[in-house]
């Protein structure tokens, strides 16, 4: 089953925002998961099972380097437009 999710980082008590959000990103680009990037969130779409471990693989990697906040919302019901495919 595809799906997608809609997620948003807040990186705590840092001096800049960048590096956490970086890292988060680049936990993310994994084949088959499509990416695309907004102001204030990012939306992944791809196979149920390959999203859910690219949120939860990313988050834990960056939650273990940054005080972070993430929020994240799952759909199954959301169409899909075009996107970034990681390779």
């Amino acid at each position: 089953m595809n799906i997608q999710a809609e997620v948003s980082l807040y990186p705590l008590r840092e001096p800049s925002l960048t590096p956490a959000i970086d890292a988060f990103m680049e936990g993310l680009r994994r084949p088959g998961i499509c990416l695309r990037s907004g102001a204030m969130s990012t939306v992944i779409s791809g196979e149920r099972q390959a999203v859910f471990e690219a949120v939860a693989d990313s988050f834990a990697r960056v939650a273990d380097e940054h005080q972070v906040v993430l929020t994240v919302k799952y759909s199954n019901a959301c169409p899909t437009d075009s996107c970034e495919v990681a390779k």
